[in-house]
């Protein structure tokens, strides 16, 4: 889980405080959060995440390009709008789905 804790911090802006044996954990950088602690499995992902965390941002294409450049990947090339949020879907490093999220500014379709 080291790479992708590299991934993590900066698509959140937290601080990877350490890891001991299968896991790491990361912090947020000087503010309140939840603590996130990654855990290496040995079975690779074959179904749809549980949960996925969802990243608001004011603009989502510039936000999906900055993690696209730490290592992310778009699941569909085009925007999804429903309730009047819009969102792209993604992936991180390691194929885990997360979602950038306008925060309900967006336009419903």
């Amino acid at each position: 889980p080291t790479a992708l804790a590299t991934f993590w911090a900066a698509a959140l802006d937290y601080v990877v405080v350490g890891d001991v044996g299968a896991y790491v954990v990361l912090l947020p950088n000087g503010r309140p959060g939840p603590k996130l602690l990654l855990q290496h499995v040995p079975e690779e992902k074959t179904v749809k995440n549980r949960m996925h965390l969802d990243i608001d941002a004011a603009d989502i294409e510039t936000e999906a390009t900055r993690l696209e450049a730490l290592g992310a990947r778009r699941v569909q090339p085009e925007q999804l709008h429903e309730h009047g949020t819009s969102w792209i879907l993604m992936t991180d490093p390691e194929g885990n789905e997360l979602c950038v999220c306008d925060g309900g500014a967006g336009q419903s379709a």
